[in-house]
């Protein structure tokens, strides 16, 4: 039986190192991608079966991803495999064009089937995720849609922090920025919704249940 071959896109090397260690036996990883431009490049010259690819990256997001070499690779498959489980996220890629979406809490063997399946053909999700999708294609989700995309991938990561009580350090430190890279972007994120302040924000963000 042939195997299947995988290019897997995440900024994090650490991280792809070990996806490569859990499924280096079971399937031909013929591409590595840190970043949109590389990731669009690796896609387009190995035509894998499957891409695993990570939501937030440098110089774009999955969606980037997706529009630059969707319709140079119709036969691959896109798996999104991300620390992210926001409603915004997850429905922005399916809509992409990717055809499942999976956390990083996955364990190896629901990783292999969940890759096998998109191979095959099939919408994957983690537990919950598809009932954002099921919402959004219903409609459900449509109103948030316009304020969401105002935002850049960034600019969503800081924010989801701040509403979740985050202080600017802690925010920082857990996205390797500086304080003052910080403050810039929650001033951009309040002036895009056009919010008074960090309370406001954590409630907008409450309602949207994107915390």
């Amino acid at each position: 039986m042939t195997r299947l071959r995988l290019v897997l896109v995440d900024d994090h090397a650490m991280f792809r190192a070990g996806v490569r260690a859990e499924l280096g036996d079971d399937f031909d990883i013929v591409g590595e991608a840190a970043n949109v431009d590389e990731a669009i490049r690796v896609i387009r010259e190995t035509t894998p079966d499957v891409v695993l690819l990570d939501v937030h990256l440098p110089g774009g997001d999955a969606r980037a991803v997706l529009e630059g070499c969707l319709s140079d690779v119709p036969a691959t498959r896109f798996l999104a495999l991300s620390v992210s489980d926001a409603p915004d996220d997850v429905v922005a890629t399916v809509r992409g064009g990717a055809r499942g979406y999976v956390t990083k809490a996955i364990s190896g063997p629901e990783l292999r089937e969940a890759i096998q399946r998109t191979a095959d053909g099939d919408a994957v999700f983690s537990p919950r995720l598809a009932g954002f999708v099921l919402d959004a294609f219903a409609g459900g989700a449509a109103e948030h849609d316009e304020e969401i995309d105002r935002l850049t991938p960034r600019e969503r990561e800081v924010m989801r922090l701040i509403a979740r009580g985050y202080t600017y350090r802690e925010v920082a430190t857990e996205l390797v920025l500086s304080i003052k890279t910080v403050e810039t972007h929650v001033s951009a994120v309040l002036r895009k919704l056009q919010l008074s302040n960090r309370r406001e924000l954590a409630q907008w963000a409450s309602d949207r249940k994107l915390i």
